[in-house]
């Protein structure tokens, strides 16, 4: 058993827009006004809530995933990420016990919880409810064995007796206490976009909005009662953790701040900007672990890829948002079309796929001509095209893995290819995806020469190796980026 190295707490909602991601922001505001490094982790594949935490807190915030990575490397992941941290504070996703299977917490917040042995801080919408609350409250915290809901927030509460009420109802069921709560509008509103909320950029959360944040959440929520649950999660440590030492290498190495090795680094080139920004920072982390040296650029501002470049990773994001300027960057997309052709590694995931495609088409039918690499345009629609946990296999050796090799990940992305690439101009699929709750494998992942194009975003801890491979190959090393088909 491993000990947990801080205090701890899962701030989980009953459902989706229930104002959970509000509440974390401003606990971890608060938490951070009193002096405190806080540590933030959101669960699920979520690439958006994370970037508000980010800003919040001061530090990177990572996914914790036990269907994507394994239980194995959510455990090191939070033990190797907390040190040198005040507390932890776990944003949930959707709902409590919801996940990656409908019969089960696999995939959960809930699951995660349990696995850290983490209380939880139970968020509900209490507006038009009194005495019923107590009942969804009651059934949260007796819906699954080993549960520790230590208590909960009123969240779009009516008044100070609607509270009061609602005090009385929990007390008189002898469920967990009401740490406090909520009025409606009490938090500034956050921007959202088709996909959720907007992504948290310099300036979005200034330090008056945390303040904001903070300053709200303190009058209504006992701060105190709040760090005195998260307190027991060191009491009771990590439970079932497993060593990952020789699985998963790149967590127990010093951060991207070493340099001591640079002259033999592989440099690759990230996509982020406005447009590109939806990585795991243990994905990039892993490839620093594995020799790369990451350097970012800007397709929406940049005309040259940065110099002495081995290979590129491109993003997800919203390119069609800033479609017509990724557009008139002319010598952005030659220099990137340039790089795919001269067999230079080029990895582009969902956006990504987006910017090496013909172009976009626009919800409002207009298009603007992007890389023009992969042989297709792309179209925005206005229902999401998928969601959702995804496996994939590879049938050919690529950048992430040899044939045969299975890794997972997940898609989330209003957009489709207009026609298929495959068979057009030398792409071939290299994927066979199986998605959750569907029946049957479905060809994507679209290869030539060294570049790879996908609508999924890969976890590479879903996977040894992934990083290594592509690094390796980016560096000049062996393997079969494209081709080697399984059986031949």
């Amino acid at each position: 058993m491993m000990s947990a190295r801080c205090p701890a707490i899962v701030v989980a909602g009953t459902g989706s827009g229930v104002g959970k991601t509000s509440v974390t922001i401003a606990l971890v505001a608060s938490l951070a006004k009193r002096g405190l490094n806080v540590q933030t982790f959101k669960t699920g594949p979520d690439f958006l809530d994370p970037t508000y935490l980010s800003l919040a807190s001061g530090r990177p915030c990572y996914n914790l995933d036990g269907w994507m990575t394994g239980e194995a490397y959510v455990h090191a992941l939070f033990s190797r990420t907390t040190a040198g941290a005040d507390v932890a504070i776990i944003e949930g996703a959707m709902g409590l016990f919801d996940g990656a299977d409908p019969a089960s917490s696999e995939g959960s917040t809930a699951e995660i919880a349990r696995r850290l042995s983490v209380p939880v801080l139970l968020v509900i919408d209490a507006g038009g409810q009194a005495r019923s609350a107590a009942a969804t409250v009651k059934g949260f915290t007796e819906f699954e064995e080993g549960m520790n809901v230590a208590g909960v927030i009123a969240n779009r509460c009516g008044s100070d007796r609607h509270a009061a009420w609602l005090a009385e109802s929990l007390r008189g069921a002898s469920l967990p206490p009401l740490f406090g709560s909520i009025p409606q509008g009490a938090f500034p509103a956050l921007r959202s976009r088709h996909l959720g909320l907007t992504t948290a950029e310099p300036g979005t959360l200034t330090a008056g909005l945390l303040e904001n944040f903070a300053e709200a959440f303190e009058k209504r929520v006992s701060v105190d009662a709040v760090m005195t649950a998260a307190a027991g999660a060191v009491s009771k440590g990590l439970r079932g953790a497993v060593p990952v030492r020789a699985e998963h290498p790149s967590l127990d190495v010093p951060s991207s701040g070493d340099r001591s090795n640079e002259r033999t680094r592989t440099r690759i080139g990230v996509a982020r900007d406005e447009a590109f920004h939806f990585y795991y920072p243990d994905n990039l982390g892993a490839l620093e672990a594995a020799g790369g040296e990451l350097v970012d650029f800007s397709p929406l501002r940049d005309e040259r890829l940065p110099e002495g470049l081995d290979g590129l990773y491109i993003g997800g994001g919203y390119p069609e948002e800033y479609a017509a300027l990724l557009s008139a960057n002319r010598p952005m997309k030659d220099a990137v079309r340039r790089f795919a052709e001269e067999r230079r590694p080029v990895y582009a995931e969902c956006g990504g796929l987006m910017y090496l495609s013909e172009g976009v088409e626009t919800r409002d039918g207009a298009r603007h001509a992007l890389v023009g690499l992969l042989p297709s345009w792309t179209r925005m629609r206005n229902l999401k095209k998928r969601l959702g946990y995804v496996e994939v296999a590879l049938s050919a050796d690529t950048l992430l893995g040899p044939c045969g090799a299975t890794l997972r990940g997940h898609e989330f992305h209003y957009s489709e290819l207009i026609d298929d690439p495959a068979g057009r101009s030398g792409w071939e699929t290299v994927y066979r995806l199986t998605h959750r709750r569907s029946d049957g494998a479905v060809p994507e992942g679209y290869a030539r020469g060294r570049t790879l194009a996908s609508y999924v975003h890969v976890h590479f801890a879903s996977r040894p190796g992934v990083a290594e491979n592509f690094i390796s190959l980016c560096a000049g090393g062996h393997g079969l980026p494209c081709g080697g088909r399984c059986g031949k």
